[in-house]
This record gives structure tokens, C-alpha cells and sequence, in this order.
């Protein structure tokens, strides 16, 4: 087993918001003691409620406002609040039980509420409740993780792009599918917007339960590093475990890169039946078991790839071949050589999985991501193309793949948000300005920071280049304007890259989360420069006829 990462307390932002939307939950649940429940999680059993309803537990949550009757109330301690200050409001909807630390006990009182003096309520008291909640959880739901087949992905680049190619896989194979990520949450093709990368411990069990009820079989979940340090994913078991890459990100909530590691490495301690890794960096080599599945792009590797071609469209082909002399031809959507590397994880652990290789031909083949490296074409003679990359790494990769693919220049967007890893903004802004002949320095979601600090870390950074070696710098912080300014400036054969926020459809400034769409500003932008240029052609041919009249 390896290490655990260092001990870090619950960021701000992950004490989840008193407007979060009640997650999905199971319709039919088998009761459980609550002695039971205290010995499989190894808590203290405070009071015991002496008999009826009072003394089973039929759901789980660490939200007071999400909590129904019956209800295990986990009173977590955060950096700024105690969960147990809100356990009045838990017993008054309705839970029968809490589970705190002592600090919890103390700081609410509970052992003297009337309803825990009463016997109506239990407490189940633990040095550390956060790390046994997922297991409680899990025991509340029947284990649904166990009923299922899920399939982990962890690393800093490609999670979301990894799941949808897994269960694109799955669906052609047949199989009744969930998925578990960033952009979205789909039971049985039913879609729910994601409001973490991988929910809390009890919403994800009620999750997973409920895809039991609804016959998904297959579930491919993307797990963040929060989720491994934070334990949200405890009491989870996954037949296949896959990594992608590492490189910074997160370091305002984990102390260096080699604690990012070994969160993402908790995924690796036996929890998953079979693990899949991508060897193409040191970070990969080191999971590496005499058990563990390889893919790699460039060198040694269970699975392999050769033949690489890029096509004008965007798609990608290449041979994926693997154990026992399989050889498999891939047809790729999506372009750039990272997403060669994430194929070939989908492929490991598809084949891991035991999905038939002419399913995973056929489903990556069909494979389309939200937000990463998503075209948008309305008839523009040039490429513009909407990406998720929000680290240096993947804008790196993400402009490398649009070099590859431009015939004239690449122009890029490009903000960080406020309120994260302050180290990486001259890094991105560095990046950026090395591989683009245009680089538009703007908003990103600032948060709670000064927009203009953002922003001008970025350009210290780019301008750290030689200037030989990079593209033209400019500034624009707001995000729409910015993104007008590179539609306009682009000609023939150029590519508009728009990087940072993909998917998502807000931008928060100032604690206030306003409307915005990068696909939907691009896509208006590129309206307004093909309506202008239709506009000047008729007025060049009136002006022609005028001439031909006198």
C-alpha cells in the first residue's frame, strides 16, 4: 500500500453551498441498525435510540437542508464552520442519527439535545468522521459498488475525455451505462448536471445505488485528487483503475506536487480490482506493479499505438495494439496526440473490463466531449475550436495539437481563475505566449481576486519569453470582448482557440456567478463576422452595379 497524502483541512470551497440541489437517492432502501452501522465504521455508539424507527438509518447526508427522516446527519468539521452547528436543523427535518468528533459533540451540545437525551437520536462519535463517512454510506445503500462495475479514472489531464470514450465503449458493447464527472452525471443515459468532479461520500452513494435500481451495470467516474484526499470515494470498489498524467495543478489545496501525487495514487491501494496506467510520464512509472496494465504513446507498454495520422478534419487514426497480438484500428473525433494517450487508456481498460475490441472500435469511433477541443462551425473559413484547458500542461498540449493542425496561425483565450494556484498563471501565460502567433490575456472566473492581479501574472509570465519566441501579447478582461477580438483577427487557415472554461455556462466574479457560454459567445461572434462579411459583398456589388450604371 502506498502512502497517503499529506493531511490537508477541508478548503472553503468544498464545504458544499447551502443551495446545492438534493442529489438523486434510491427509491427503496433495506434499513440498518444502527449498532450494525457503528461497528462496521468502528464509531463510538453515544446513545442508542431504545426501540421503533428511531433506531434504523435509511439515508445519509452531510447537508442539514438535504436531510429526510430517517437520515444519517454527518457532522464533518471544515476550515471555516462545524457541521455540527447545523445538526438542530438535521434533527428537526427528521435524522435519527449523527456522526461527529468529539469537537462536534461538544461545540453543538449534542449530547444534552433533548432529542439524543430522549433516546430518539443516536451519535456515533469518531476521531475522524470524514474518512469513515463513505464506508457508513456505503453499508446505508447495500454496497452498491459492488453490485456495479466502475471504472475510475484519476490524473490532471483527459478524466473527462477518458470517461466519455469508456462509455462510448460500453454503450456499443450493449451495455446499460452511468457516468460519474465534471461536465455531467448520466444514469441510463438520463442526464444531471455535476456540481463537484466527483460528488461527496453519501451523494455518491445514493447515486450509485440508484443506477443499480435503474440496471446500470457499467459506471466510468472520473476521481479527483479532492475526492481521494477528502475520502469522498471511500467505501467505493472499482474493477478497473486508470491514471492519465500529472502535472500542476491544484496547489492551493494540496502542498506540492508530490502530494497531488500521492492523492491521486490512493486510487492504486488496492481499491481497484484491475489498474490501468499511462507510462508516458516518471509520474506513471512510479504505479507501476508487476499486476498493472500499461499504455504508452512512446515506448514499452501492454498497449501501444503506431500508424498516427492526422486528417484536415480534426480525426485522428492509428493502431492500438495490445496483449496476445491485438491489433486494433481506431478512428479518433477528437485531435491532438494527448488524445491518442487517453484512447489507448479507454482501450486498456475497456479491454480490462472485458468489453468485446469491435465494441471499443466502434464506440470510440463516435466519441464527441463537451468543451475539449469542441468545434464550432458555422461555415467560417478558418478553425475555432472551444477547450477546457485550465493548467500549463494541458494548454501546452492543446496548442501543440492546434499547430499541428493549422495551416495558418493559432490565436488563443486565455484567462485563470481567482481564488486557485496563483503559481501556475505565468506558467499558463508562458505557454501560451510561446505557442500562438496571437495571445489575448483576459477574465477567466476571477472569484474573489482583483481581475486585473489575474491578468497581469499571466503577462509577466508571457512576457518572460524571448521575444523571438513569442506571439503578440495583448489584454482584454472582458471575456466577450476578448473573444470578438480573436474572431476578428482571424484569417484563413487559422485556428481560434478559446481555453479555460469549456463546458461551463457561468462565469463567477465577485461571488456572483453571471451567464456565460464560451460556445455561445464564439458561436455569436462568428455570426456577427459572417453577417458583416455578407453585408460588405452586397454592398460591393451595389457599388459595382452603381459604377457599370453611370
Amino acid at each position: 500500500m502506498r502512502n497517503a497524502p499529506h493531511e490537508r483541512p477541508v478548503a472553503s470551497r468544498d464545504v458544499p453551498s447551502a443551495v446545492a440541489t438534493a442529489p438523486p437517492r434510491p427509491l427503496g432502501v433495506e434499513p440498518v441498525e444502527i449498532d450494525q452501522l457503528a461497528d462496521t465504521i468502528g464509531a463510538q455508539l453515544v446513545r442508542v435510540p431504545g426501540h421503533g424507527a428511531a433506531a434504523r438509518v435509511t439515508g445519509a447526508t452531510l447537508r442539514a437542508q438535504h436531510v429526510r427522516p430517517g437520515d444519517l446527519f454527518a457532522a464533518l468539521p471544515g476550515t471555516r464552520v462545524h457541521g455540527a452547528d447545523f445538526a438542530a436543523q438535521a434533527l428537526d427535518a427528521g435524522a435519527v442519527a449523527v456522526l461527529t468528533d468529539q469537537a462536534g459533540v461538544h461545540r453543538a451540545g449534542l449530547s444534552e439535545h433533548p432529542a439524543v437525551l430522549g433516546g430518539d437520536v443516536a451519535l456515533l462519535v469518531h476521531d475522524d468522521p470524514r474518512g469513515v463517512l463513505g464506508g457508513a454510506a456505503a453499508r446505508i445503500y447495500g454496497n452498491p459498488s459492488q453490485r456495479l462495475n466502475v471504472l475510475g479514472i484519476t490524473g490532471t489531464s483527459g478524466k473527462t475525455t477518458t470517461t466519455y470514450l469508456l462509455e462510448a465503449g460500453l454503450r456499443a458493447a450493449g451495455f446499460t451505462t452511468g457516468l460519474v464527472g465534471t461536465v455531467e452525471t448520466r444514469i441510463a443515459g438520463e442526464r444531471l448536471d455535476s456540481a463537484f468532479t466527483t460528488p461527496e461520500a453519501p451523494d455518491l452513494q445514493a447515486l450509485l445505488a440508484v443506477m443499480v435500481e435503474q440496471g446500470v451495470t457499467y459506471v466510468p467516474m472520473e476521481v479527483s485528487s479532492h475526492a481521494l484526499a477528502l475520502h469522498r470515494v471511500a467505501g467505493t470498489r472499482f474493477a478497473v483503475g486508470g491514471f492519465t498524467n500529472l502535472s500542476q495543478d491544484h496547489l492551493d489545496f494540496h502542498r506540492d506536487l508530490e502530494d497531488y501525487f500521492q492523492a491521486k495514487a490512493l486510487l492504486f491501494d488496492g481499491r481497484s480490482r484491475r489498474e490501468v496506467v499511462c507510462t508516458d510520464t516518471e509520474w506513471g512509472h512510479r504505479l507501476v506493479t508487476d499486476d498493472t496494465i500499461t499504455v504508452a504513446t512512446a515506448g514499452e507498454g501492454s498497449w501501444t499505438a503506431t500508424g498516427v495520422r492526422a486528417h484536415p478534419t480534426g480525426e485522428q487514426t492509428f493502431t492500438a495494439h495490445g496483449p496476445d497480438g491485438l491489433a486494433l484500428p481506431i478512428r479518433l473525433r477528437l485531435p491532438g496526440w494527448f488524445n491518442i494517450a487517453n484512447a489507448l487508456l479507454a482501450i486498456g481498460m475497456l479491454h480490462a473490463a472485458g468489453v468485446p475490441t469491435w465494441a471499443i472500435e466502434r464506440g470510440l469511433a463516435e466519441v464527441d466531449v463537451p468543451g475539449r477541443m469542441e468545434r464550432v462551425a458555422l461555415g467560417q473559413d478558418f478553425t475555432a475550436v472551444v477547450d477546457y484547458s485550465h493548467k500549463p500542461g494541458a494548454v501546452s498540449a492543446v496548442l501543440d495539437a492546434a499547430r499541428a493542425q493549422a495551416e495558418g496561425d493559432v490565436l488563443v483565450v486565455l484567462g485563470c481563475g481567482g481564488d486557485r494556484d496563483v503559481a501556475k498563471r505565468p506558467l499558463m501565460g508562458e505557454a501560451a505566449a510561446r505557442r500562438a502567433e496571437l495571445l489575448v490575456v483576459t477574465d477567466d472566473n476571477p472569484r474573489s481576486e482583483d481581475p486585473a492581479e489575474i491578468r497581469r501574472a499571466m503577462i509577466g509570465g508571457a512576457r518572460d519569453v524571448p521575444e523571438g519566441e513569442r506571439g503578440e501579447v495583448i489584454e482584454i478582461g472582458d471575456r466577450r470582448e476578448a473573444i470578438a477580438e480573436a474572431v476578428r483577427r482571424a484569417g484563413p487557415g487559422d485556428i481560434v482557440v478559446v481555453a479555460g472554461k469549456g463546458h461551463e455556462t457561468g462565469q463567477e466574479v465577485a461571488g456572483v456567478v453571471h451567464p456565460f457560454s464560451d460556445r455561445e459567445e464564439l458561436a455569436a461572434a462568428l455570426r456577427r463576422r459572417l453577417d458583416e462579411g455578407s453585408q460588405r459583398q452586397t454592398e460591393g456589388r451595389r457599388g459595382q452595379g452603381d459604377e457599370e450604371a453611370r
